[in-house]
């Protein structure tokens, strides 16, 4: 399986260096590649690549910031001529550029983010300038969300998340989320969908410490265009995974006359690496048409015995008066790097409009290899 850090290739260094030799006065190509490929190199993660490659990049541009920074239009002016496309990955070592070496001069690494988010996302370089200059860098993001650029428009918006994720945290903002309001207003009805679902994305975030903020503005915005209210939904994501009342009510998600049956774990032994499967039918029960919003919740054992509750989205639709439907839903227990798998029983229960209706126990097992493994 190929690991993210593998972008960062011979096959992609040596393109580069081409495309540097190109802009870059003094750049010699063996140098570069030399100073990269270290005996480190291959022990580096993908994060310590990037900066690798941000750090040796520094030793061929001018000390000076103003001047250094200068070269970075060139630059991806000529990867777009020699076939880098927008957004890829690799290249997040240009906003790293800005943020490693131009923290101490705003006026010119602000105009540096505006031009590079628009080959490769900033939203991570800007949140030391947020930590640093606050007001200031918040009227800049102010600015940017009229710009003409939905890239830029795009980043006045998930630069400023409060919860930004792999991102600095922001306590300032996530205390007081106001300076953040102005931006969502300015592009709520933007064109571009990006942005829209990052406005989204920000106002999801500031549910978590402000629910009712969020809630006010939800009732503000409804139904102010199809796409605002698209918006919304997916702001509240989070308050209606937690059953949130108000957002239930809110998006008309009442749970009385709908009906809850033949609920019943297929799987009542999961081994760790197989899947749990579970099956249940729901019926609208009243006379005129309703939303159903389905969702399942698994109840994960802890180390120490405890249960710890997610929850997972089946669907959300329309049910005509006395529809029923059969849901017939896997969870997959197979080991990954987020979670651990402790054995024991566990328990899945099934949500109706946000009210909890049924819950199953099941227990989890180690999987054949795991035995062999302890014997």
């Amino acid at each position: 399986m190929a690991l993210i850090k593998d972008i960062y290739s011979p096959t992609f260094y040596d393109r580069l260096a081409d495309s540097l030799q190109a802009e870059v006065s003094g750049f010699n190509k063996t140098t570069f590649l030399r100073q990269i490929f270290t005996p480190a190199f291959a022990t580096m993660e993908w994060k310590q690549r990037l900066k690798h490659t941000t750090q040796v990049l520094h030793t061929f541009f001018p000390v000076v910031f103003p001047e250094s920074v200068a070269l970075l239009p060139r630059i991806i002016n000529r990867l777009k001529a020699d076939g880098f496309r927008e957004g890829r990955l690799e290249f997040m070592f240009l906003p790293d550029y800005i943020e490693t070496y131009g923290l101490h001069d705003f006026d010119n690494a602000v105009h540096a983010l505006e031009f590079t988010t628009q080959y490769i996302s900033c939203e991570f370089a800007v949140r030391p300038f947020l930590l640093k200059y606050g007001e200031r860098m918040m009227q800049q993001m102010l600015q940017w969300s009229s710009h003409p650029s939905s890239s830029v428009r795009r980043l006045a918006s998930e630069g400023s998340r409060p919860r930004l994720p792999w991102g600095l945290g922001v306590p300032a903002l996530k205390k007081d989320p106001s300076p953040i309001l102005p931006i969502l207003e300015n592009l709520k009805n933007d064109p571009s969908e990006s942005v829209r679902r990052s406005v989204a994305n920000n106002l999801n975030d500031i549910s978590k410490d402000h629910p009712e903020l969020v809630l006010h503005l939800a009732a503000t915005w409804k139904n102010t265009t199809p796409e605002t209210n698209a918006i919304l939904k997916h702001a509240c994501r989070t308050l209606l995974k937690q059953s949130h009342p108000a957002a239930l009510s809110h998006f008309g998600l009442a749970s009385t006359q709908l009906e809850v049956s033949g609920f019943e774990v297929l799987t009542p032994q999961v081994s760790i690496g197989s899947n749990l499967e579970f099956r249940f039918v729901v019926q609208n029960k009243a006379d005129t048409a309703r939303t159903i919003r389905l969702e399942y919740a698994l109840y994960y054992r802890k180390h120490k015995g405890q249960l710890s509750k997610k929850v997972f989205k089946i669907s959300e639709r329309i049910y005509g008066p006395g529809e029923m439907a059969v849901i017939v839903r896997k969870q997959s227990f197979r080991t990954i790097t987020t979670r651990t798998f402790y054995v024991g029983e566990h328990q899945v229960a099934v949500l109706v409009n946000g009210q909890e209706t049924k819950t199953q126990t099941f227990t989890l097992v180690a999987s054949i290899l795991e035995f062999s493994g302890t014997e």
